[in-house]
């Protein structure tokens, strides 16, 4: 009758099933689960534990732990019959099932970076999630190593169950920060406020400046305040500066900034470098047909009249001057309010005489000539 009543007691497991088993033993390839009411124990692989790269059993499960896990095959022997088991297969199934629902609404998930591979980091959402290299980040990033165990929000970039197929990307994400962010500086902006910013790119008409999380255009004429060919002369990536904000379209989400306004201009300090009178070295700019441009100091040009290049009569400076020379020039006005600067060249220079003067000096040669000797000849045909 006991007999009877044992075999009655007996869960009949068919493949396919699911049941649930506490964990009551661990080996180092496969986990031993009692399975109550059944007619043997279960064998869980360690290969199928999970679907994360594991070692050893003991990382996935513990004694004791309460499992659920689908019946992959029943080897029914007298004396050692058992079922062969799969966690990983119900964990995915349940894991996909609720990946599809999250994907079709467009949520987010939250998971763990597990791995570091090449290409890419594979994350558990239940089952083996990787994200691309491509799909990680806003930035280029050369080492991933620092992802290693980080928890990243994700958004689900496909979903294919045939193929066990799980893409993640974290870069969306970023993406969506970014776009707030940047909606929130450009806000934020005052036309007019100087801030700090750091070289995110260079071109060949500018350099674009990072502003807290926005770029702005610093066009090559706002570089600095004398000319500048390249700007990679006066620029690198990564330098630190500071600038001045000219414009913001919130919409187009366009910045145009200045370095060279946050900058004391050279006008600023003239006084503490020149004043009237002062007798400097310059280099010509350029010439015009009413006078020359003469660079005293970087950013400081002042302007030679042409009544002042010379003492003999000249009808354009390019008699005389050419761009690039360099000259001595007389400083005759600064106008500091105006940032004009006037220069001359023929007075830093003695006029040219048409006789010898010491003919004039008789104080130490009694027998020096006099003025009639000296212009007798030009008086002898005078008529009185």
């Amino acid at each position: 009758m006991t007999e009877e009543f044992n075999e009655n007691m007996i869960t009949e497991i068919q493949e396919g099933d699911k049941v649930k088993g506490t964990v009551q033993k661990i080996e180092d390839k496969h986990v031993i689960v009692f399975i109550e009411g059944a007619k043997f124990d279960g064998i869980i692989p360690i290969s199928q534990l999970t679907s994360l790269h594991i070692d050893k059993a003991e990382e996935a499960v513990s004694v004791g732990d309460e499992i659920e896990a689908f019946v992959t095959k029943i080897e029914d022997k007298e004396e050692d019959g058992h079922y062969i088991l799969s966690k990983r297969q119900l964990d995915e199934s349940q894991s996909f099932e609720s990946l599809k629902e999250k994907f079709e609404n467009n949520e987010t998930i939250e998971a763990e970076v597990k791995e570091v591979v090449k290409g890419g980091l594979v994350v558990d959402v239940g089952l083996r999630g990787f994200i691309p290299a491509s799909l990680i980040s806003t930035e280029y990033i050369e080492d991933f190593s620092d992802y290693q165990g980080r928890q990243l929000t994700l958004k689900i970039e496909e979903l294919d169950q045939e193929k066990n197929r799980v893409i993640l990307n974290h870069r969306a994400i970023e993406e969506e920060e970014n776009k707030a962010k940047r909606a929130e500086t450009l806000q934020n902006l005052e036309v007019g406020s100087i801030v700090d910013g750091k070289v995110a790119r260079i071109t060949s008409f500018g350099a674009f400046v990072n502003i807290g999380g926005v770029d702005g255009l610093v066009h090559i004429s706002q570089i600095t305040h004398d000319r500048l060919e390249k700007v990679e002369d006066a620029l690198e990536i990564g330098q630190e500066v500071k600038v001045k904000i000219l414009s913001v379209d919130t919409e187009a989400e366009r910045i145009s900034l200045s370095i060279k306004d946050a900058l004391p201009g050279p006008f600023e300090t003239i006084e503490e470098n020149f004043k009237v009178g002062d007798i400097v070295d310059g280099k010509v700019m350029r010439l015009a047909n009413f006078g020359a441009f003469v660079e005293i100091a970087k950013g400081l040009q002042g302007l030679v009249h042409i009544s002042q290049i010379s003492h003999e009569h000249i009808g354009n400076p390019s008699e005389v001057l050419e761009p690039g020379q360099t000259v001595k020039v007389k400083i005759l006005d600064i106008n500091k309010q105006d940032e004009r600067i006037a220069l001359s060249i023929k007075a830093t220079e003695e006029q040219g005489q048409d006789f010898d003067a010491s003919y004039l000096d008789t104080s130490s040669n009694d027998d020096a000539p006099t003025l009639g000797d000296v212009f007798a000849d030009k008086f002898k045909d005078l008529k009185l």
